[in-house]
């Protein structure tokens, strides 16, 4: 039987709303035991500092910010320790820590990833190996660099009926496929809650349309629709990635609709372009289970079983935490990293072979 690990995984996402932190015991393989999750935030400076970074790609991308990083890997360092204390589990006990750190600058055509976080310094802090630096290969070798959640949602998911397609809506969606013969596909489907979240903001100034209820009280301009599904990117092959804003010029088109009818507009856009994910893949799946924040907008979650036509249900029907998955991932990672074990694949990635990842410091004798 295969050494299961105790590790645990830390990302903040490029909303940097928070800090997740989750425990996973597994074997890097297909024995994934999933526990405790936790959101901490960003110390208000630190944050706003990111912020400030992003705005500017040179400086994000070229800029040495020695303060500013040290600042980010202490917020994960203390994110981690809350953790550890608040869920009683002591740092000598963890074999591994997985820290994907926070990204700055993402420009995979260009082969190159920054993510602010010291690997070392968290390592020595907790004196625990740490692995970080998980997109670097696969951006190095030509991949897309994301998503790197594929290979552990199809060890979540060994014991549920195939096809099977689990589909993340952050401010884009994204999916993976997971097939009877062991397929699995990934790549994003097109915007998930981007494009409604900056509309509601600029015409009612909320931060999101909670439960979808304004885009439910709409009616869809279907010819705004077809002609956003004309957008160049639907007929690209999978594998395939997309940035937050690569559909906003379109998108503006909505502006001339009343409020309800925008939203309703751009929900059904999403609807239509997460269909359209079927092209890419060998079989219609069973089921579809949704993570990410999107999975609570009631409206789409509606909208997406009448056009699909098979199940649609939470992650969390399944026994899944849809609020942890990514930190669970990278624990999972991490220990696939340890073992050499591939972290993305040509049908996930993009990248040219199964390539394994991640960079590992730490106290030696712990290896």
């Amino acid at each position: 039987m295969s050494k299961v690990y105790r590790a645990i995984g830390v990302i903040s996402g490029t909303s940097m709303d928070g800090i997740d932190v989750a425990f996973a015991e597994t074997d890097g393989q297909m024995q994934v035991q999933p526990g405790a999750g936790a959101t901490y935030p960003y110390p208000e400076h630190v944050r706003m500092a990111l912020q400030g970074l992003i705005a500017d790609p040179a400086r994000a991308e070229n800029a040495d910010v020695p303060a500013l990083e040290a600042a980010v890997t202490s917020a994960h360092g203390d994110a981690i320790e809350r953790f550890l204390r608040e869920h009683d589990i002591t740092a000598g006990t963890l074999d591994l820590i997985g820290l994907h750190g926070q990204t700055v600058f993402h420009a995979p055509q260009r082969r190159f990833t920054r993510q602010l976080g010291s690997g070392a310094e968290i390592a020595a802090r907790f004196n625990v190996p740490t692995v970080f630096r998980f997109r670097h290969a696969d951006v190095a070798a030509g991949g897309e660099g994301a998503p790197l959640v594929p290979l552990y949602h199809q060890a979540l998911a060994a014991k549920l009926e195939k096809p099977l397609m689990i589909l993340n809506l952050g401010g884009v969606g994204n999916v993976t496929y997971l097939g009877e013969r062991g397929e699995v596909i990934a790549f994003d489907t097109g915007p998930a809650s981007a494009l409604i979240d900056d509309f509601v903001r600029r015409r009612r100034g909320v931060a999101f349309d909670a439960g979808g209820a304004l885009a439910a009280s709409g009616k869809a301009d279907r010819d705004l629709v077809a002609r956003f599904l004309r957008h160049p990117y639907f007929a690209r092959p999978a594998s395939k990635s997309l940035d937050r804003n690569a559909f906003h010029a379109d998108a503006a088109a909505v502006e001339t609709l009343l409020d309800a009818d925008g939203a309703a507009t751009l929900a059904e856009f999403t609807v239509q372009a997460t269909a359209a994910a079927l092209r890419h893949v060998p079989r219609a799946p069973l089921r579809w289970l949704v993570t990410g924040g999107g999975r609570h907008n009631a409206y789409f979650m509606q909208r997406f079983a009448e056009e699909l036509h098979v199940p649609v249900d939470p992650v969390e029907a399944v026994g899944w935490d849809g609020d942890f998955l990514e930190a669970q991932c990278f624990a999972y990672l991490a220990v696939r990293s340890l073992l050499g074990l591939p972290l993305s694949l040509p049908t996930t990635t993009g990248v040219p072979r199964p390539l394994t990842g991640g960079e590992i410091v730490g106290p030696p004798e712990r290896r």
